[in-house]
């Protein structure tokens, strides 16, 4: 119980992460360069971390033999967070965060299922599907207000289409990246030590494309700045040493809803009280339930 708890609490980060770098994005100017600025700032968190905790880096050597994917967590990582940034102004809000949520649930079953990335194995059942529907229907009651359709985006046609299916492969990665962060975190006998690796590698690639883009670091420093928007980096590396010691422990598929649950929660809250210089939008009858919906698909399956 205390995992799921501890679960819910890492999701409610990222909607916290997610305020911290549109603000950051809004001083440096490209979302790669906020990208590149967050991930750095969570590695040095990591590193310090380990230092202090571990005592030791993690064992590299130990990883040798193992499959070329164990370190493939942080490029998955990067991968998801700039396919988010193209599906935003493509499909709109609403399938922007349900599509990839769809993906997620399914590739964390699937994962579950089939015991991949060397998974432990939680057999498919009627019962674990039940939970999965009612968390994705959750989600979607959480996010619809009265009169807001699903559309939202410029695309239209086929383009629409290969869209949210791209949506859901973005979930599905995610997924990935939860299932692989955590056997990293077996093979190395420390979830911290895996989501440094996982951040090391996020930073070298997000280096690199900021290189190939040539973007130039810059400072609005008539935006105001707040000291907050410094801290997604952190949050985010709070969010990977979640997944990476949750996943052994509790599943692939219950840890992405755990955390999913806790991050709907989470944005609710910051929507409700306008927190973190978002609009403040009062949480409707709809949404209340929905997020019921998503407690009763956790508990469908963890019980």
């Amino acid at each position: 119980m205390l995992a799921v708890l501890f679960g819910v609490f890492v999701g409610t980060v990222m909607p916290i992460q997610t305020s911290a770098n549109s603000r950051l994005r809004r001083s440096v100017g490209s979302p790669f360069l906020a990208s590149l600025v967050s991930f750095a700032v969570g590695f040095l968190a990591l590193l310090l971390a380990v230092l202090l905790i571990d005592a030791h880096l993690p064992p590299l050597s130990q990883a040798t033999g193992m499959p070329v994917w164990i370190w493939s967590g942080g490029i998955l990582g990067v991968v998801v967070l700039t396919g988010n940034i193209f599906l935003f102004p493509r499909l709109g809000s609403v399938q922007t965060v349900v599509l990839p949520i769809t993906g997620q649930v399914m590739m964390g079953l699937l994962i579950d299922h089939l015991g991949l990335f060397h998974a432990p194995v939680h057999r498919l059942d009627a019962v674990r599907v039940l939970g999965a529907l009612l968390l994705v229907a959750g989600v979607l009651g959480t996010m619809l207000r009265p009169g807001q359709a699903l559309s939202g985006g410029h695309s239209s046609g086929w383009s629409l289409w290969a869209w949210r299916a791209a949506g859901v492969v973005f979930g599905m990665f995610s997924a990935a990246q939860t299932a692989i962060n955590g056997q990293l975190g077996v093979v190395f006998g420390s979830a911290l030590g895996a989501a440094l690796v996982s951040f090391a590698f996020g930073v070298v690639t997000l280096l690199f494309i900021n290189l190939a883009l040539r973007n130039r670091w810059r400072l609005d420093v008539s935006a105001g700045n707040p000291w907050w928007m410094w801290i997604g980096g952190f949050l985010g590396a709070t969010f990977v040493f979640g997944n990476a010691f949750l996943s052994p422990v509790l599943g692939t598929g219950l840890t992405v809803m755990t955390i999913l649950l806790g991050l709907m929660a989470g944005s609710l809250l910051i929507d409700h009280f306008g927190l973190l210089g978002a609009h403040r939008r009062r949480v409707t009858l709809l949404q209340a339930l929905g997020l019921a919906l998503m407690v009763a698909g956790v508990g469908v399956i963890r019980l």
